[in-house]
């Protein structure tokens, strides 16, 4: 969940004295990312990544008796120096059992008892039934359905079909060869998503249950794009160093101090790795301080000419790279 630094008063406003809070600078929201995706769909990785990040912060919240009611993709956002993905927006959150909002959850990720409690508030009337935390699993399976075809679902999730029977709709999608990651077998993550996406809310899968499922267990490796879209602290740089220069002891120093004092133009390198073994062989890792010093690095160093080759800059977990845990292949 988003973290909240302090509240203040802002007494210059043209409308009057306004509350501000002030909450910590985030990074690429997963809308950015579908837009990114070109239609192909995010990778397991970062659906995984991002389902359970978002799975921990509604366990915290549904456990505090709060409900998000409005998640959606813009609303979720990257955080590069702890590494997860974010809750952000809580204009519409309530105290389960003490709603005093109507209208709820944003078109095209309402659940279905949210779109009739709109519909009778629309029409004068109380609804019998209260949304619960529920809501917010139906909000989330609709995102992760999202991420995995990289279609937007909005016309989808409000047609006759959808409503007749959804299940046949997500086996659908996941059975697509339009779909990348269809080669990959999927079926927890389709099974994750089906247990969001019931109907009646009775029997949605609740936070912590869902987070029990086995698609959590998989071991996914990042693609590059990932790394090159989810800022870190540490930055990766490929296309450095030959093979030669990795078995000349005296080329590999020199190459490794003049990276070093190239680095270090953007802020304090706190360490720097150029394995000469695979895995990770002749990659350069590069730690910053703080993720703002690696992403200013990763903007001026991809595409500049280093020992005559073109540099290319991503980024790389600072866990696995902690864990001295190096990628050998990133599709």
């Amino acid at each position: 969940v988003v973290t909240l630094y302090g509240v203040f008063t802002n007494h210059y406003s043209a409308n009057g004295p306004s509350r501000c809070l002030l909450l910590e600078l985030l990074d690429i929201s997963v809308s950015e990312l579908l837009l990114h995706s070109s239609n192909q769909g995010c990778s397991m990785w970062m659906i995984q990544h991002c389902a359970r990040d978002v799975l921990e912060a509604l366990a915290f919240l549904h456990h505090k008796g709060y409900v998000h009611a409005d998640l959606k993709p813009r609303n979720i956002l990257w955080s590069a120096e702890e590494e997860c993905f974010k809750l952000i927006d809580f204009g519409l959150s309530f105290k389960e059992g003490n709603q005093d909002v109507k209208y709820i959850q944003t078109d095209g990720y309402r659940a279905p008892e949210a779109e009739l409690q709109n519909c009778l508030a629309q029409a004068g009337l109380q609804s019998e039934m209260e949304c619960t935390s529920a809501v917010d699993l139906w909000s989330l399976g609709i995102v992760l359905l999202e991420m995995f075809s990289g279609m937007k679902l909005k016309h989808t999730v409000q047609s006759q079909e959808w409503k007749t029977n959804s299940s046949a709709i997500i086996d659908r999608i996941f059975a697509s060869e339009g779909v990348v990651n269809s080669a990959i077998p999927a079926y927890h993550l389709r099974d994750l998503i089906k247990s969001m996406l019931h109907c009646d809310q009775g029997k949605r899968a609740s936070a912590e249950k869902a987070l029990c499922s086995p698609f959590f267990s998989i071991p996914f490796a990042p693609h590059i794009e990932d790394l090159v879209m989810l800022p870190t602290p540490v930055l990766r740089l490929l296309n450095v160093l030959s093979d030669a220069s990795l078995q000349c002891e005296e080329e590999y120093e020199d190459i490794l101090e003049d990276i070093r004092e190239e680095c270090q133009k953007y802020g304090p390198v706190v360490s720097l790795l150029i394995p000469k073994e695979n895995p990770g062989k002749g990659q350069v890792f590069v730690e910053y301080a703080n993720a703002g010093d690696s992403k200013a690095a990763q903007k001026m160093l991809t595409g500049k000419i280093f020992d005559g080759k073109f540099v290319v800059a991503t980024f790389y977990p600072l866990s696995a790279y902690k864990r001295g845990y190096l990628y050998q292949n990133l599709l």
